[in-house]
């Protein structure tokens, strides 16, 4: 009685040490990269906007902090905003910080080609003035069913308030 008193805290330890060490796999078992391209709508260009905010911005410092936007933004696989769309991106993000540009996304991107079907949610921080990201892979459907894991995110360009285009590096660690 007193071994197994003794002996069953370092057997339980180590067998939560290895399903821990289980979730953790080197290499990513899916990895794609695409580019976002977002045109917010200034006023005039209906026919070319994929975005609009839907409240304006507060007059609390000078960087949209309040400002939130919804977004239908196509993906392509290279940085050609009229290059095909392999996915759509549809969600939001708001402006939240008086002092600098930050903004908080989230969006699932919708995959209808014969590549790939279903979807993935992502969400996260962008801190605009870090040159990469890391926003959160939350979970999918289709041939993303439950995936987990990161999307590294690039500023590629932007043009003024109303054009900018992301390169994200999406790495998926868990795969069913």
């Amino acid at each position: 009685m007193i071994f197994f008193f003794f002996t069953s805290p370092l057997f339980i330890s180590l067998s939560v040490s290895s399903v821990k060490n289980s979730f953790k796999p080197k290499e990513p078992c899916k990895h794609i990269v695409l580019y976002y391209h977002d045109t917010l709508f200034n006023g005039t260009d209906a026919a070319n906007a994929t975005s609009a905010a839907a409240t304006n911005a507060t007059k609390l410092g000078d960087f949209k902090f309040g400002m939130l936007v919804v977004f239908d933004d196509p993906m392509t696989k290279d940085n050609h905003l009229l290059s095909r769309p392999v996915a759509r991106a549809q969600g939001f993000y708001f402006y939240d910080m008086k002092s600098t540009y930050t903004a908080w996304f989230a969006y699932t991107l919708i995959f209808n080609s014969t590549e790939h079907k279903g979807t993935l949610n992502i969400m996260g921080a962008d801190l605009m003035m870090m040159e990469t990201r890391d926003f959160s892979v939350v979970g999918g459907t289709g041939d993303f069913f439950m995936a987990r894991g990161i999307a590294t995110i690039h500023t590629d360009t932007f043009q003024g308030a109303y054009y900018f285009r992301l390169k994200m590096d999406i790495k998926l660690y868990e795969c069913y």
